[in-house]
């Protein structure tokens, strides 16, 4: 498996979604940034919300913080088709430390976007969760079916917005697709915290990586454009709703994607061995078959995937690749103050 084009479904979605306005929440951020690209080369008419102002100047943007009632009204002015709702705290460990303002940022402000997302007219809105919803489960691989037993405020702020979902499609016909991904990673990930962009680093920088525990841990792992195909889909195509695993459908230990990284980069890369994280799952090892009958397939495999990671972090400016904290669209403890920028209207 390579990246091969796109699936003939994710094609057809593309095309279906030219002219509509389209929100999406965290917009800036890392599959923020692909997923417009994507929908603007649909011809879909886009808007952001994000806290960072982004590095596109012709991007529509509403610059603030998405729990604030008066960020959303400037979003949604003049009506919305559909949204994508990306902006969350995305840490896990910032989760446990700052349990708060996970829950303001993902549940309060998921909640404030879909009651005024369904009064401007939307019909369709797709939600980023995590199979972290999942926690410890009895019997793998992870499916839609999997019991929900969340270990951290991130995994139970992200099953409490699956929650609120279920109730606006089945209360308001608004129909909800709760893309629950893997480990994203791909071009662009410069500013994040996961483990390849942590591997990139240390390799550029000739540091030593730490290994939480004693690495065995595996994790699927899943290229930021196949989980593009997946939005363009959820938005466009009726049979998308509820729960859907987003992942390539082969996982990883810790290890091994060490290995992948060396092979790769050429890199030595030294190691050292800490103690593990609290709220960590020992294996994440999910099935597709789901999100392969309405129409998606993955189209990376890891090593087709991170040697391109590895082409764009072999020439990067190391003042860009500095990891910013929590997630897109995140305010900070205080709540941070809206400010916003639109550039031209839908």
């Amino acid at each position: 498996m390579s990246g091969a084009p796109a699936p003939q479904g994710a094609a057809s979605a593309g095309a279906a979604l030219e002219g509509r306005r389209l929100l999406v929440t965290g917009g800036a951020g890392f599959i923020g940034r692909h997923v417009v690209r994507a929908l603007r080369a649909c011809g879909a008419r886009v808007r952001v919300i994000d806290l960072l102002s982004g590095s596109d100047p012709t991007v529509d943007l509403i610059q603030g913080d998405l729990v604030e009632p008066e960020v959303r009204a400037a979003a949604l002015e003049g009506g919305c088709d559909g949204v994508v709702h990306l902006a969350a705290v995305t840490s896990v460990l910032r989760s446990l430390e700052q349990p708060e303002l996970t829950f303001r940022t993902n549940v309060r402000a998921t909640h404030g976007l879909l009651e005024d997302a369904r009064r401007a007219g939307a019909s369709a809105l797709v939600f980023a969760s995590t199979n972290a919803v999942c926690g410890l489960a009895e019997t793998l691989p992870i499916t839609e079916a999997t019991q929900l037993r969340p270990l951290t405020p991130y995994g139970a702020t992200k099953a409490a917005g699956e929650m609120l979902m279920w109730a606006y499609t089945s209360s308001y016909g608004l129909r909800c697709s709760h893309l629950r991904l893997t480990n994203v990673y791909g071009p662009g990930m410069q500013a994040k915290d996961s483990i390849v962009a942590r591997l990139m680093r240390c390799v550029r920088l000739g540091s030593t990586f730490e290994i939480y525990g004693d690495g065995a841990q595996v994790r699927d792992y899943v290229h930021a454009h196949d989980v593009v195909d997946a939005v363009l889909l959820a938005l466009a195509d009726e049979r998308w709703h509820g729960p859907v695993v987003i992942g390539s459908g082969r996982s990883l230990s810790v290890l091994e994607v060490i290995e992948q990284v060396r092979a790769v980069t050429g890199a030595e890369l030294a190691v050292r061995h800490g103690p593990p994280k609290a709220g960590e799952m020992p294996a994440v090892v999910v099935d597709n078959s789901h999100a392969r009958a309405l129409g998606w397939r993955p189209r990376y495999d890891f090593a087709t995937g991170v040697t391109g990671v590895w082409e764009e972090w072999r020439s990067l400016d190391l003042e860009l690749a500095k990891p910013l904290a929590g997630g897109a669209g995140l305010a900070d403890a205080q709540g941070g103050k809206a400010g916003v920028r639109s550039t031209d209207g839908w």
